[in-house]
């Protein structure tokens, strides 16, 4: 952390800020790219001062969070994660749809404080279907199993490190106060903020897409409609001239087998 601290003093470090807006700027493109390409980045904040910033921030741009535990094994093992949260997914179905009428009070009673156990802990990613491109994580020290498997997977890592953290650990770290409510409010806001233009970005570019489409669609749809209505024409046109030759060779055709029919049916009588 020495190139990120300004100086010292009475045993504390103060980190140059100048740093911190440039690293902040620089993890903010970063994840605006990723959330414009549609993938999910993961928020993970656990610690008491960090929670409620880092559930309301995701909320707002719709990605998943951890707030409460990290499970281990919740990237390695995303397969297991996935049967838990079915699970839960299912018993909320089944208080819905009435099911729950049909079993005793004390089954109604366990499956439903499962349910708040699972929501608990696994309600930030119930919508996360396959595992995440990339992890937000405040206190990479505090987070330091899902920094761990994220690193074994491959997941680009993005932290706000403080003076007693390895800024090395993650690929885009940001020198800050990581106890502090105030500071980790300012630069989740500002991470949730450049997600969200990322995210406005790539809808624009759907809906022009969709008008540009439209278009087309309706060049092909008159242009087909044309055609067929010109083969309709050209196969009517074709029928009327053909047809009385053809029923007159027909007429022919049954007139001369008439007298063929007769003659051998007079032979035999």
């Amino acid at each position: 952390m020495l190139p990120y601290i300004f100086a010292e003093k009475k045993g504390i470090h103060i980190i140059d800020l100048n740093k911190t807006v440039e690293c902040l700027q620089e993890t903010a493109a970063a994840m605006k790219a990723i959330a414009r390409s549609g993938k999910k980045i993961l928020f993970v904040g656990t610690k008491k001062q960090a929670k409620d910033i880092v559930n309301e921030s995701a909320k707002k741009v719709n990605m998943p969070f951890v707030t409460e535990r990290w499970l281990g094994g919740m990237l390695t093992n995303f397969n297991t994660v996935r049967k838990s949260v079915k699970k839960m997914q299912s018993i909320e179905k089944m208080l819905t749809d009435g099911s729950f009428d049909s079993i005793t009070k004390k089954e109604r009673l366990t499956l439903s404080r499962d349910k708040d156990k699972m929501e608990k802990v696994l309600g930030g990613i119930a919508q996360l279907g396959r595992v995440p491109a990339a992890l937000f994580i405040i206190d990479i020290g505090h987070e330091h199993i899902a920094l761990a498997e994220a690193k074994r997977l491959g997941i680009s890592t993005f932290g706000v490190v403080d003076t007693n953290c390895d800024p090395n650990k993650v690929d885009f770290a940001i020198p800050a106060n990581d106890d502090a409510t105030k500071s980790i409010a300012i630069i989740v806001n500002y991470i949730t903020a450049a997600i969200a233009e990322g995210l406005a970005e790539r809808q624009a570019a759907k809906d022009e897409e969709v008008d540009e489409m439209t278009d087309d669609e309706k060049e092909r749809k008159a242009a087909k409609l044309q055609a067929e209505a010109e083969a309709e024409g050209g196969r009517g046109g074709r029928g009327r001239g053909a047809g009385g030759p053809g029923a007159g060779g027909q007429r022919r055709r049954s007139g001369s087998g008439t007298p063929g029919g007769r003659g051998p049916g007079g032979g035999k009588r």
